[in-house]
C-alpha cells in the first residue's frame, strides 16, 4: 500500500469507466467512443441520455419510445412544487433549491421506497430517467416562482431542451434556441471523473439509493471551483460591457489587481476545451442571428489576450456563458443548467459503482499530535 500523497487525488486511478474519455493534451472528449463533436452536431440529448445509459445509441423506433417515457415522468408532484415555491420565497439560492427537491423526490418515487436494492438495475434506471426528467421542471417552477409567475406545466410534445425553454420563458421556443440548449446538453452530460461525478460515486458506493448519490453531486457542483464558473464569466462580460475600457485592457486591469479571469484553465485539458470550440461557434451564431455579436466578440478578445499573454485556453463555462445569455436564461441558474445536464451521466455512473461495487473508502495520513497523556475533566 503506498504512502504517496496525492492531494485531490490527482493522477490516481480510482474506477474503470466506459462511458466517458478525455484526452487532455489533444483536447478530446468522447461518450462510448463517439466524438463530442459528432455527437454535439447530430445527436439529441435523449439520444445521448440512451447511449450514456444503454450503451448504444437507439434506433428511431427506440428513441421515439425512450423519449416518450422520459417525457411522461415530467410532472412533478404538488408537495415538492408547495417546498420549492417556499423556497423561492425565502430567495433561497438556486442550487440549494435544486439539491432540497432532488431529496424530495424520492418521497414520491416508486422504486424508492427502504426495501428497494441499489443494483437492481432496472429500478435504477427508471429512478433515473424519473429524476432527469423532472430536474426540468423543479427548476423552471423555481425560477418563474421567485419571479412571481406561475409554474407551467411541461409539455410531452416537446423535446427535453425545447420544454425546459418553454417552462422557463413562457413561449416555445423556435428551432435555433431549442437546438442550441440541445447540443449544451449534450455537451454538459458527462465528462469523466470530475467532482460531483465521484461524490456521487461515493455515495452509492455505500449501496445508498440513486436519490442520494443525485443530492450529492448537485451539493458538489454548487461549489465555486467546480460548477459556478459560467455564472462568474457572465457577470464578467457584464462588468466588462459596462466599463469604458476594451476588453484586453480591463483583463489586464483585473489580473494587475489580482482577479481571477473566469473560465480559463482546466484540470484536465492542456489545451483548448473541445466544448468550448462548438459553444463559441454557438455563441456566434446565435449573436448574428440577433444582430448582436457584442458578447461574442468580447469573449474572443478576452480569449486571445488571455492566450497571449498567459498562455492558457477556455473551458466549456467560457463560451456556455454568454451562448446562456442569449437563450434568455437567468445568470443565477447557469450552474443549475448544468446539473440538469450532468444529472444523465451520475446516473450512468451510478449504474456502474452498483453493477461492480467496491466501497470508496481512502485513507489520510496522520499528522496529529501522539502519545499524549489523558488528563481527567476535574483536573483540566
Amino acid at each position: 500500500m503506498s504512502d504517496d500523497l496525492k492531494r485531490g487525488l490527482e493522477g490516481v486511478l480510482v474506477a474503470e469507466s466506459s462511458l466517458s474519455h478525455i484526452d487532455g493534451d489533444a483536447g478530446r472528449l468522447v461518450y462510448r467512443g463517439y466524438s463530442i463533436e459528432d455527437l454535439a452536431r447530430e445527436a439529441s440529448y435523449e439520444e445521448v441520455l440512451h447511449l450514456l445509459w444503454h450503451g448504444e445509441l437507439p434506433d428511431r423506433d427506440t428513441l421515439e419510445e425512450f423519449s416518450g417515457e422520459m417525457a411522461a415522468e415530467r410532472a412533478v408532484d404538488e408537495h415538492v412544487l408547495d417546498a420549492v415555491a417556499d423556497l423561492a420565497a425565502q430567495d433561497e439560492v438556486p442550487m440549494a433549491a435544486l439539491r432540497s427537491a432532488v431529496s424530495l423526490l424520492s418521497a414520491a418515487d416508486p422504486d424508492a421506497d427502504g426495501e428497494s436494492d441499489p443494483a437492481d438495475r432496472a429500478a435504477t434506471l427508471r429512478k433515473g430517467r424519473r429524476v432527469t426528467a423532472k430536474l426540468p421542471t423543479v427548476l423552471a417552477a423555481f425560477a418563474r416562482l421567485r419571479d412571481g409567475a406561475e409554474p407551467l406545466a411541461p409539455r410531452e410534445d416537446l423535446g427535453h431542451a425545447a420544454n425546459f425553454l418553454y417552462m422557463l420563458n413562457g413561449e416555445e421556443p423556435d428551432d435555433v434556441l431549442a437546438e442550441t440548449f440541445d447540443m449544451a446538453l449534450v455537451l454538459h452530460a458527462d465528462h469523466g471523473l470530475n467532482a460531483s461525478t465521484f461524490a456521487a460515486m461515493v455515495t452509492c458506493s455505500t449501496l445508498a439509493d440513486l436519490h442520494s448519490g443525485v443530492t450529492s453531486a448537485i451539493g458538489t457542483l454548487s461549489g465555486s471551483l467546480h460548477g459556478g464558473a459560467n455564472q462568474n464569466v457572465m457577470q464578467m462580460l457584464k462588468e466588462v460591457d459596462e466599463s469604458d475600457k476594451e476588453p484586453a485592457d480591463w483583463v489586464e486591469d483585473a489580473l494587475a489587481n489580482d482577479r481571477r479571469v473566469a473560465g480559463f484553465g482546466h484540470r484536465v485539458y492542456d489545451v483548448k476545451d473541445p466544448r468550448a470550440k462548438i459553444l463559441g461557434a454557438k455563441s456566434e451564431e446565435l449573436g448574428e442571428a440577433a444582430g448582436d455579436r457584442r458578447w461574442y466578440e468580447m469573449s474572443v478578445a478576452v480569449e486571445e489576450y488571455m492566450a497571449e499573454e498567459k498562455s492558457i485556453a477556455p473551458n466549456v463555462d467560457f463560451y456556455s456563458a454568454s451562448t446562456y445569455y442569449q437563450l434568455g436564461i437567468p445568470i443565477d441558474i447557469y450552474t443549475s443548467i448544468f446539473a440538469m445536464s450532468r444529472v444523465g451521466g451520475w446516473v450512468a455512473h451510478a449504474l456502474e459503482q452498483y453493477e461492480d461495487n467496491r466501497l470508496i473508502r481512502p485513507r489520510a495520513r496522520y499528522v496529529g499530535p501522539e502519545s499524549q497523556e489523558f488528563t481527567p475533566i476535574e483536573e483540566r
